[in-house]
């Protein structure tokens, strides 16, 4: 179950002790007046074999999270834990985990396979075993041909498997990826993500925590999907429910654009509701009430969470269309998205429509919404207060 800015409790395996905990870790800099929160509250759990995303804007937090787990930050607060082992003070080289970013760090004067085995002579691997460990990571990555290059004859696709291959070849329980594929190309990130994709089914047994602010790789890989801001964990839960039905007004919006519209509750029929936005009444999903969702009443206020997709956009001939004007419209290729004023309608309404729109700014359209509409978010929750974040365990 989604939540947020409550305690709540995702299991996947009771009797398992969790891979990764953060508990209630803190990171701040300076003193005074001057202190700089970067991480406030933190709680985690991920379970062995399971990969938990941390999503969010710049500065949300989320690579501090990362960076107290690797140890290369001392929390201020808290503790963090690895398969039940307090870690919070332990460096780096201790801790036993592999470590991915998005700078790659290949030592330049070294030879892949060198640079795979670096972290297996830190971890003093015995001489003897370091060349089948080494073939093993860099064959697990598709760059067993490669090992005598130097990291300069390689494409920045080919360097970031290389860097996967020095992580695993530590055999990690924990492997840490923090924005690996932010300097490569659309096409190559394409790429890389199926990779990805296949490296978890290759690792059944090891935690990952995968840090991004692209929504899509997180829908893409990610088990859970930890959204994060202002140094807050505000929403968690699995990707598929945070898409279909977000908790906070936030998720909603950051991940997939989603249209929030003001609306009143009318009525309410188990997981169906009518309700008023502007002029127009429409049907809404109404997610069953719980620690993160109200008790839905007649007149309530709430917010209507309507994905662009779903928005559909023809003639205005067509039967139950409302009127829209054209404000903006952008070909992204694939899709145009629609920027809509629409009659009776408060704000302004975004659409995407499949292939190359011929519409232009001023032309009026026919405007219909999906039955049921979208779903029901209440006001305000993960806008601007997260003073009391979900305590997640898996």
């Amino acid at each position: 179950m989604s939540s947020a800015l409550t305690t709540s409790t995702v299991t996947a395996t009771d009797s398992a002790e969790p891979a990764i905990v953060f508990d209630r870790v803190g990171v701040s800099y300076g003193r005074g007046r001057k202190t700089t929160v970067a991480l406030a509250d933190f709680n985690l759990r991920v379970a062995a074999g399971e990969t938990v995303a941390l999503l969010g804007p710049s500065g949300s937090g989320k690579s501090t999270a990362l960076k107290a787990l690797a140890g290369f930050v001392r929390p201020t607060s808290g503790a963090v834990r690895l398969a039940g082992r307090d870690v919070t003070d332990l460096s780096p080289a201790k801790r036993g985990i592999g470590v991915v970013v998005q700078s790659y760090a290949l030592f330049p004067h070294m030879r892949v396979h060198d640079n795979v085995a670096f972290g297996l002579k830190a971890h003093r691997v015995p001489r003897n075993e370091i060349g089948a460990r080494v073939a093993e990571a860099l064959e697990m990555v598709g760059m067993g041909a490669y090992g005598k290059r130097l990291p300069r004859e390689l494409s920045g696709g080919q360097q970031q498997r290389v860097a996967i291959a020095r992580a695993l070849a530590i055999r990690p329980k924990v492997l840490l990826l923090d924005e690996p594929l932010a300097a490569l190309d659309a096409q190559l990130r394409q790429s890389m993500l199926g990779e990805l994709q296949q490296l978890r089914k290759a690792l059944p047994d090891t935690a990952m925590l995968y840090v991004t602010h692209d929504q899509a790789e997180a829908l893409a890989l990610a088990d859970r999907i930890a959204v994060m801001r202002d140094a807050r964990l505000v929403d968690i839960d699995t990707a598929r429910n945070l898409w279909q039905r977000p908790s906070t007004d936030f998720t909603a919006a950051f991940l997939g654009g989603a249209n929030l519209l003001p609306c009143t509750v009318n009525h309410v029929a188990g997981t169906a509701a009518l309700v008023t936005v502007g002029e127009h009444t429409l049907r809404a999903e109404a997610p069953a009430p719980g620690v993160a969702r109200p008790d839905w009443v007649p007149n309530a206020d709430a917010r209507l969470c309507v994905r662009p997709h779903t928005v559909q956009v023809g003639p205005l001939t067509e039967r139950d269309a409302l009127r829209g004007t054209v404000v903006t419209s952008v070909w992204k290729g694939a899709s145009t998205r629609l920027h809509l004023d629409v009659t009776g309608i408060p704000v302004q309404i975004t659409a995407d429509v499949q292939g190359h729109s011929e519409l232009s700014p001023g032309d009026q359209v026919g405007v219909r919404f999906a039955d049921p509409a979208g779903v029901l978010i209440p006001p305000g929750i993960g806008t601007d207060s997260a003073a009391d974040q979900p305590e997640v365990r898996a």
